[in-house]
């Protein structure tokens, strides 16, 4: 195993993070926040042993073989591109980068310096999703036809919600898309092993103008009270997107983050000409199974009735669930795996992966002003 680890970023995901790489029993040395007191916050609060001031230590220590960057969107690439210069192995959230362009170089070096890349695609690692992955690929829906998904949270739905997500010098001109839409496509990319040929968007901002509170706010807080000052919005609260895959099939999407009452559900339905698949995270233990001419069937998580590979990823036995903690698990646990052996053990999500994320998502905001459909490069 790698000797240790550095997480950049210590707020929700960040957190996350570390708790899922401890869960391995792997060692988390320390940590790097947006300021000083941030990091020393941080350090103390999940009782980490070192405090890093700045990307140049951690790229200099020589105890990190891995870097997780859990830090804003407008930072992965020049503190990735770093770290990579640094021969360290990198895990980095999405969206990889700000652009296609940032990611193709992010992804060039990585190749150049032989380290080990992972984008943080962590919903492909729900057991029922790996499930639902094999058995498109061993034919048992036969053809994939038709795809809906929607992924929708209500975390924004008022105008005093803030975030950085909502500033675009630190997210990116795109926000419902980027943030938990690139999640929903990857994981249909994934399980239907299809690549998106073009995109129809339209994507929306209800709410155009925001409160903003003079002082730092967390992800998914919903203090009130602070003194706020209004900030236009030009960013997507929402939106509704048409694919087309490459062998033919079509794809019907619908991503918000202001939608009352949903707090993190995506959720799928995959029909082949033969039969269908569906999946809602909220319900993470079961995969639908949709037949004509017999009864439809649900079946329920338990390694001995999945997949070698949904088994592989599968931690507890049926009738214990496994939710968003543990696709975190999967996916790092795979990834650490390919650092060790020089191999990979199981299918996780690369930098060639972040990048071609990244090409759909320009494809949609391109798509989305121009009110037209567009190819993805």
């Amino acid at each position: 195993m790698p000797r240790a680890s550095a997480v950049i970023g210590s707020g929700f995901i960040g957190t996350v993070h570390m708790e899922a790489i401890r869960r391995m029993g792997c060692d988390v040395k320390g940590v790097l926040a947006s300021n000083s007191e941030s990091t020393a916050r941080g350090t103390q609060k999940l009782k980490l042993r070192h405090a890093y001031s700045n990307i140049e230590e951690i790229c200099a220590d020589p105890d990190i073989d891995v870097v997780h960057v859990t830090s804003p969107n407008a930072l992965h690439f020049p503190q990735v591109m770093a770290l990579l210069q640094a021969k360290k192995h990198v895990m980095c959230e999405k969206p990889l980068a700000l652009t296609a362009s940032e990611g193709e170089k992010m992804l060039e070096v990585a190749k150049n310096m032989s380290v080990k890349h992972a984008v943080t695609f962590n919903t492909r690692f729900y057991p029922m999703v790996h499930e639902a992955h094999a058995r498109v690929a061993n034919g048992s829906i036969g053809e994939v036809r038709y795809v809906k998904g929607d992924y929708h949270q209500d975390w924004l739905l008022f105008e005093t919600d803030w975030n950085w997500r909502l500033i675009p010098d630190e997210a990116g001109k795109l926000r419902a898309v980027a943030d938990i839409g690139s999640h929903l496509i990857d994981q249909l990319s994934f399980i239907t092993n299809l690549e998106v040929e073009s995109v129809f968007a339209d994507l929306h901002t209800f709410i155009k103008m925001r409160k903003s509170p003079k002082g730092p706010v967390q992800t998914f807080t919903q203090d009130k009270s602070a003194e706020r000052v209004d900030v236009p919005m030009s960013s997507d609260d929402a939106a509704g997107i048409l694919l087309r895959y490459r062998n033919g099939a079509r794809a019907t999407l619908s991503i918000s983050q202001v939608s009352a009452g949903r707090k993190n559900g995506p959720t799928w339905e995959i029909s082949g000409s033969t039969s269908a698949l569906a999946f809602d995270a909220m319900n993470p233990d079961a995969l639908w199974i949709g037949h004509r001419g017999e009864p439809n069937n649900i079946l329920y998580k338990d390694p001995a009735l999945l997949s070698s590979d949904a088994a592989r990823i599968t931690f507890y036995p049926g009738g214990h669930i496994e939710g968003f903690g543990e696709t975190f698990r999967g996916l790092f646990e795979t990834f650490y795996s390919d650092i060790e052996n020089g191999n990979m053990a199981g299918k996780y999500p690369t930098f060639s992966d972040g990048v071609r994320s990244l090409r759909v998502t320009d494809a949609i905001s391109e798509s989305s002003e121009k009110e037209s459909w567009v190819s993805v490069r």
